[in-house]
């Protein structure tokens, strides 16, 4: 039996990926010529049209998708089997594609990496900074190995490894108009004075049950599209917000008026590292908990 060639497979995935043959073949790093040709060849063996071409458009054909899907699994399986054997010889070496949300990765990350890189010298860490549910897909597609994200939120098919707990804080500007920090309450918070990111943040759900924000007029119909974004707003005193512990320990709030207090210690999201259930390099991507826990708790200390 003649058997597709792992590179008519990539291309394919490429194709199906980007709809293009000439960003497909711009992808791949390869002419479009030699690769349409790859692509009719591949149809021929399989003995099925896979795509429907017109002079303006690239159109996957049902069969088509389906064979994308299994080729993807095809490629992710030697990927896999390759990194299988590296890691039986050093767990931490090799290419590792780790997704991260916003709210973690420039407060985290920079501490962390000059110690992971000094400790792995073998270990080639490329990051993919985006919001949880999108990282979570491009893992379960296989684009990324695991993702360091803010717990809880609803996964499927994962195993999820918690790292440390990481305490929310009332921030507002010194002698705001809004609140009195000092008598701080709740139920005490005047209407739409509670800003928070967009929806699609997990930090806006995880702020809100973790700061027991249950009246909905409370919040700010103005949302922000960034933590920088947020902390200008606050700055400006156009309402109060709940951050991060490490994004308060950060630069963020240098050059604002912005003061922040702490809340009950149960106000709290947990960080936490998650990858797909069964996973051959869960022993890996343990290890690499450990390690960013050990960091932080270094830091911590330190602090």
């Amino acid at each position: 039996m003649n058997l597709p060639t792992v590179k008519q497979l990539r291309y394919f995935v490429a194709l199906e990926k980007h709809g293009h043959f000439g960003q497909a073949a711009q992808a791949c790093f390869v002419s479009q010529s030699a690769f349409s040709v790859a692509i009719r060849d591949l149809e021929r063996l399989l003995e099925v049209q896979l795509v429907d071409r017109t002079n303006k458009r690239v159109t996957i054909t049902a069969s088509g998708r389906e064979v994308a899907a299994r080729a993807r699994d095809c490629l992710r399986g030697l990927e896999e089997l390759v990194q299988l054997a590296r890691s039986s010889r050093d767990p931490l070496a090799g290419k590792l594609r780790l997704g991260v949300i916003p709210t973690i990765a420039p407060f985290l990350l920079p501490k962390v990496l000059p110690a992971l890189r000094e400790a792995y010298p073998r270990l080639q860490l490329y990051l993919h900074e985006d919001l949880t549910q999108r990282i979570h897909e491009k893992m379960m597609a296989g684009e990324l190995d695991l993702i360091l994200i803010a717990l809880p939120y609803a996964l499927r098919n994962v195993e999820v490894m918690g790292l440390f707990d990481d305490p929310f804080r009332l921030a507002c500007r010194e002698n705001s108009q809004l609140l009195d920090p000092a008598h701080y309450s709740v139920e005490g918070l005047p209407q739409e004075s509670v800003l928070l990111l967009e929806d699609g943040h997990c930090l806006r759900d995880h702020a809100l049950s973790a700061c027991e924000i249950r009246k909905p007029e409370q919040v700010s119909r103005f949302a922000a599209s960034s933590l920088l974004t947020l902390v200008e707003m606050v700055d400006a005193d156009l309402g109060i917000t709940f951050l991060p512990q490490m994004a308060v320990a950060s630069p963020l709030l240098k050059s604002t008026r912005i003061e922040t207090y702490p809340l009950a210690e149960n106000s709290v999201r947990e960080i936490g590292l998650a990858w797909r259930r069964g996973s051959a390099f869960g022993e890996a991507f343990r290890l690499l908990g450990e390690f960013i826990r050990g960091q932080r708790a270094q830091i911590e200390g330190e602090g």
